[in-house]
């Protein structure tokens, strides 16, 4: 039987009609260099998704994985609060997956959504499908259609 949380991100993918299907793997995938590994890919090609919060407002950074989000770009971003990366049971509460497998689609529409620039170097990155589990292979034009999100710079300068 299918996990929920990857059925819940084929059936909002399918609505674009791009043909973007997850991959499964039996390795885990649940940080980003787990799931370069379990790919055989470069870091930088795994897509993190990382939930911030700044006072009562949200938003998902999804970079390449070998690169470090400047926290003062994800607080000026985010309205000037003192930013946190969310904690895990509010991870899941407001993105309905899992630390591990959080898609950066298919999210509340109250929750920001900005894309690193650090993934335009790649023809395809690989992003979170739901599940510690799955990824889906997507290029950044793709990423950037089923999420609505903004390409931003978020590496320090």
């Amino acid at each position: 039987m299918e996990n929920p949380a990857l059925a819940r991100a084929k059936k909002y993918l399918d609505q674009f009609e791009m043909g973007l299907v997850p991959r499964e793997s039996e390795k885990t995938t649940k940080t980003s260099q787990e799931a370069a590994e379990a790919l055989n890919v470069e870091l930088g090609q795994i897509a993190k998704s990382i939930l911030f919060r700044s006072g009562d407002k949200y938003g998902i950074f999804v970079a390449a994985g070998d690169i470090k989000i400047c926290d003062k770009k994800v607080k000026s971003l985010l309205g000037g609060g003192r930013a946190k990366i969310a904690k895990p049971d509010e991870v899941e509460r407001l993105t309905g997956y899992r630390v591990g497998g959080v898609c950066p689609f298919d999210i509340d529409s109250n929750i920001a959504i900005y894309l690193d620039r650090s993934m335009e170097r790649f023809d395809i990155v690989f992003s979170a499908a739901g599940t510690p589990h799955s990824l889906l292979p997507i290029t950044l034009e793709q990423l950037q259609k089923v999420t609505g999100g903004q390409i931003v710079e978020m590496q320090k300068e």
